[in-house]
């Protein structure tokens, strides 16, 4: 528990396999629970009447919108609001089980979430995401099967995947250069990620200084452009050390590392373990 402008707030459960969908027929809330996200979620209101709160901002419920709430914003349906819809939480760990090809995606959406926290939606994008989401429920009530998580994953990366396209429609019509930049400049780590690390080189890809690169990145996705490149490396890394049993040494070519040593270092640095100790560890949480 923890208490911010004497608002006692709770920290969130953690869930089986960092998953977790569910869907709500007219859920009545009765008394406002202020909970810090340990998971990121999606929620696709389908109809409702009241208000959610989302760190210190307010949003109205309404018919037909998805909202995004990211792992650490806290959140708070108000008093008496009434709701149905499907609720969706995912942590980096279940994340790391989809394909790399929707990472730009979740990093898009997710990375600064403000800007996409409510997304209307169309009758048609409604209906559609309403039919995924629908699907990944069916999936999640199984009984246990073999690769049932992946699975599950592959149906996120489609909702991800739409739900990134109704974003950008959404933009099209506010876009300003710098957003574009910005989004361009996430699509080239996808890219060069394991060809360069240095923000230098991406910027004279975009025409632009390293300090503008850095500003609009801040700005954009809440860090620099080192720490976004940094960010995705350390995602592929940890895929790399959890899926594969390739060696150390191997991955750490393979992300363009001088040696071993170097990107034990890295990792250590940005995890507070070395890849070895991450590698046993998820291995152990498996066995």
């Amino acid at each position: 528990m923890e208490s911010i402008s004497n608002e006692t707030i709770e920290i969130e459960n953690d869930i089986k396999d960092s998953f977790s969908i569910q869907y709500h027929q007219h859920q009545k809330i009765d008394k406002a629970i202020p909970r810090r996200l340990a998971f990121h979620r999606m929620m696709l209101v389908q109809s409702g009447v009241g208000t959610i709160k989302i760190d210190e901002e307010i949003f109205e419920l309404s018919s037909s919108t998805l909202f995004l709430i990211a792992k650490g914003q806290i959140f708070c349906f108000q008093q008496a609001t009434d709701y149905s819809g499907y609720e969706l939480s995912f942590g980096d760990c279940f994340w790391e089980k989809t394909p790399q090809s929707a990472n730009n995606c979740k990093t898009v959406l997710f990375n600064n979430v403000s800007i996409n926290q409510a997304l209307p939606l169309t009758v048609e994008n409604e209906r559609e995401l309403s039919f995924l989401f629908q699907c990944l429920l069916a999936e999640s009530n199984k009984g246990e099967y073999i690769n049932k998580l992946d699975a599950m994953a592959a149906y996120l990366k489609i909702i991800m995947i739409k739900t990134a396209n109704v974003n950008v429609s959404l933009l099209n019509a506010l876009d300003t250069h710098e957003n574009i930049i910005y989004r361009r400049f996430l699509a080239l780590i996808e890219e060069w990620y394991h060809l360069s690390h240095e923000v230098k080189e991406y910027a004279t890809h975009l025409g632009i200084s390293v300090r503008k690169l850095t500003d609009i990145s801040k700005r954009y996705g809440g860090r620099g452009a080192k720490e976004s490149i940094n960010e995705h490396l350390i995602a592929e890394a940890k895929r790399s050390l959890q899926f594969s049993a390739r060696p150390i040494k191997e991955i750490a070519i393979e992300l363009n590392f001088h040696s071993a040593y170097q990107f034990s270092h890295f990792f250590k640095k940005n995890v507070q373990v070395s890849p070895k100790a991450y590698r046993t560890h998820f291995i152990s949480m498996g066995s």
